[in-house]
């Protein structure tokens, strides 16, 4: 059962648990894979509540993204197992089935084609709206030195070395799993 919520309403528990941690979940050729990130933003863009999330250039994220305009985000409310976001935050899902390999309980979207998890109650269902790729000459020295160093090779799994394309996400639902 799903509860439907205002968004705004619960903004402070989103921005508190994005900081520490939350499930972004994506969805293309059948294929449901989950990063743990901690930077993205809640507000209001063209009159529409916006979830923008920021997917770094060779994340296989960023491949089903491209594929699929459509992302949940999974945010943790209640008692959950931190070892989620730690897988999801470590491995790969070029090269494991991170829903299998944490047992995770995929849940029927209401409004888009990329389900939720139930582990990660609280849901917000975005459809991409726009995206640009971060223009690195816009960007600091001082954020530059300490988010993309350059001598770490960008096929790592751990790699910061590329930068960042911004998905704008509009929330066409938001929900508690009950």
């Amino acid at each position: 059962m799903k509860k439907e919520i205002d968004v705004f309403e619960y903004a402070s528990e989103i921005m508190k648990a994005v900081e520490t941690g939350v499930l972004l979940t994506t969805k293309a050729d059948d294929k449901v894979n989950c990063m743990t990130i901690s930077w993205g933003t809640l507000g209001i863009e063209w009159g529409k509540p916006i979830f923008t999330v920021f997917v770094r250039e060779n994340r296989y994220t960023r491949l089903l993204l491209e594929k699929n305009p459509e992302f949940t985000i999974n945010i943790p409310y209640g008692a959950f197992d931190k070892k989620i976001l730690g897988i999801c935050g470590i491995k790969s899902g070029r090269e494991i089935d991170k829903i299998k390999e944490l047992n995770l309980t995929l849940e029927a979207p209401t409004d888009v084609s990329v389900p939720s998890i139930k582990e990660l109650p609280l849901t917000l269902e975005c459809r991409v709206i726009y995206k640009q790729k971060q223009d690195e000459s816009e960007i600091t020295e001082e954020n530059k030195n300490a988010f993309y160093p350059q001598d770490v090779e960008s096929s790592f799994h751990g790699s910061n070395k590329d930068f960042h394309i911004a998905y704008y996400g509009e929330i066409v639902s938001a929900y508690i799993i009950e």
